[in-house]
């Protein structure tokens, strides 16, 4: 007969509700930096932890250090106007399509933003609103590509 006999190890330096603590601190404001968070901690409790530790904490509780998803606030008659222009357009045929011209633009930054502020959220929730970074303005220095597609005309 065997059995599995215990074996020492490194002895957690937090218990299971300071994790949790730990979990929600982060969830409160997710834009706080792992080490942020550790200062939080030892000013709650005195005792001091490791930003690492912090980031295994929030790894365990689901959390995840991911970029936010940036987006252009619209305003109630942006999405009217959408709206509106969906439905004037949604029985088009193909030929009617054919005529209109596609345009794409992509803006290059040559400023220093490179997005390096980090939240902390769950996998799949990228397009919740807590999440959501809602930006309003263009770089001041930047460069605009355009490209310009036409459709078949119609016979």
């Amino acid at each position: 007969m065997c059995s599995r006999r215990h074996r020492g190890g490194r002895v957690r330096s937090t218990t299971p509700a300071e994790d949790r603590y730990i979990v929600l601190s982060a969830k409160r404001n997710r834009r706080t930096t792992a080490q942020q968070v550790a200062n939080q901690f030892l000013a709650a409790s005195g005792k001091q932890i490791s930003r690492k530790t912090v980031a295994r904490r929030l790894r365990g509780g689901g959390l995840y250090a991911r970029r936010p998803v940036v987006c252009v606030p619209l305003t109630r008659q942006h999405r009217t106007a959408r709206l509106q222009w969906c439905r004037e357009h949604h029985n088009w045929t193909e030929q009617d399509w054919a005529c209109v011209l596609f345009s794409d633009e992509s803006r290059f930054s040559l400023s220093s933003d490179c997005r390096r502020q980090l939240i902390w959220r769950e996998s799949g929730t990228a397009y919740r609103p807590e999440n959501i970074q809602e930006k309003d303005r263009h770089p001041t220095c930047s460069i605009v590509v355009c490209s310009k597609l036409w459709g078949t005309p119609p016979p």
